[in-house]
């Protein structure tokens, strides 16, 4: 496993708030561990988020959204240089019906190229309603 970058909770939330697209889904840093390799996101639900209007299901493609942005944040935590997504995958357990959805991701493993990523979402009662894996391509620094 790499390196440590030493990130805290401001430090990935202020990289967050700079990336327009996310701001879409205003995720909230709950907490970051350097030693377990985690993030956890808060996001609430709004209008947008909805499959149908006034149901307060989430659409798939909000919690697709969260799997990605949750693990992208994770894996900063020890990338050496800029990240892409190669590919991920989302396994809808259950129904999303909730207020808010809380986003725990955890590298799995990373290199100096390549790093790995698994993402559980939780509902309000802590079920988990979505689990993710992600991969990305680490452009390696210059420095």
């Amino acid at each position: 496993m790499a390196d440590h970058n030493h990130l805290g909770v401001a430090d990935i939330q202020h990289r967050i708030d700079q990336s327009l697209f996310h701001q879409l889904f205003k995720p909230e840093v709950l907490a970051v561990d350097n030693d377990q390799l985690e993030v956890k996101l808060r996001v609430s639900m709004c209008p947008q988020f909805e499959r149908q209007p006034g149901t307060n299901h989430w659409h798939g493609g909000v919690l697709a959204s969260l799997v990605d942005i949750a693990g992208c944040y994770a894996l900063m935590l020890v990338a050496k240089g800029p990240m892409l997504t190669l590919n991920f995958s989302t396994d809808f357990l259950r129904l999303a019906v909730a207020d808010t959805l809380t986003a725990t991701a955890k590298v799995t493993r990373s290199g100096r190229t390549i790093g790995f990523v698994e993402v559980t979402v939780r509902n309000q009662e802590q079920e988990a309603v979505v689990t993710g894996r992600a991969c990305y391509a680490i452009r390696p620094s210059n420095t």
